[in-house]
């Protein structure tokens, strides 16, 4: 096992999560919700799930080009949301609360699912 690979990997993915709206997801259902386990669990399964997919999506482009063709793409592609976040502020746009609507609609499915 690479252990300075896997200490980067957790420091990498860790630090861009924080913030995430996946956390803030996480939060607002946990606030909202009578069972925080159940929260917890769903949230880590998918968050499992989007990285093992991501790394497999990773290692099959891997041997489709090389190593710096992947690293441009992938400067370039921040590159692109770093300009495109100086000149659209999601702040200045944002009317309503995310997270009240995301607890909401989660919880008008889960309702549906357990009536039906």
């Amino acid at each position: 096992m690479d252990w300075q690979l896997l200490g980067l990997s957790f420091i990498t993915v860790f630090l861009a999560e924080i913030g995430d709206k996946s956390q803030l997801a996480a939060i607002a259902l946990g606030g909202s919700q009578k069972s925080t386990r159940a929260v917890f669990l769903g949230s880590v399964t998918a968050l499992l799930l989007a990285t093992f997919l991501g790394v497999l999506a990773g290692g099959g482009v891997a041997h489709l080009f090389p190593t710096r063709i992947l690293k441009a793409i992938a400067a370039i592609g921040f590159a692109m949301m770093a300009v495109r976040l100086l000149w659209h502020s999601p702040v200045e746009d944002c009317t309503t609360d995310l997270a009240a609507d995301l607890v909401t609609d989660v919880t008008d499915v889960t309702d549906n699912f357990t009536n039906n």
